[in-house]
């Protein structure tokens, strides 16, 4: 895979590169990447994340397996009462009211039985990095148990717990992702932004 000659690499970080085997984009939107993968024509392509730059145009990628882009993960914050966890909830919701969250995602608070609640962060799989990345810089903590993952929102699901509560985050967005006839008339240009 050879990629164009990028100045301000930097500004690339977080987006992705597509290869479309007969040539390459780099500065896609995780939106984008998934709306190409869900054509027919382009289902196969490889996908790969940027996760560092250099001032020398260098970049540092991660490969993402195309399904990540149709799936959630989660993060489950677990307690053993109501107080505790509507405590947890709230702190949740408070913390995206001061900092955006990085993309869209849902909060609920879910009770499993009179001694298990969890406060649920549910959100498209392929930002799982950006998600830990902002509950760390924003210093979210609980005292309970917790999980996380593609693994644990597919049993949280399965579990149905009971909803008490819930929210829904709307993420920011820092690059418009484009989207139809606009998108897919662009893919051949080597650099996207």
């Amino acid at each position: 895979m050879k990629l164009p000659g990028i100045k301000e690499a930097k500004k690339y970080v977080g987006l992705y590169v597509v290869d479309f085997g007969e040539h390459t984009g780099v500065g896609f939107t995780a939106e984008e990447v998934a709306e190409i993968l869900d054509s027919e024509k382009y289902k196969d392509c490889k996908v790969y994340k940027i996760h560092n730059a250099y001032p020398d145009g260098r970049m540092e990628l991660k490969g993402v397996r195309n399904d990540t882009f149709q799936l959630e993960a989660g993060m489950f914050f677990y307690e053993d009462n109501h107080l505790k966890a509507k405590a947890d909830f709230k702190s949740l919701v408070n913390i995206a009211v001061r900092s955006v969250p990085p993309c869209r995602a849902k909060v609920q608070l879910a009770r499993y039985s009179d001694d298990k609640f969890a406060t649920a962060l549910i959100y498209p799989a392929e930002y799982d990095d950006e998600i830990s990345r902002w509950l760390i810089e924003n210093e979210y903590k609980t005292k309970g148990a917790t999980e996380g993952g593609v693994g644990a929102v597919e049993r949280y699901y399965a579990a149905k717990p009971e909803i008490l509560e819930r929210h829904q985050l709307t993420g920011q967005s820092a690059i418009e992702s484009r989207s139809g006839e606009e998108l897919l008339a662009n893919l051949k240009v080597a650099v996207q932004r």
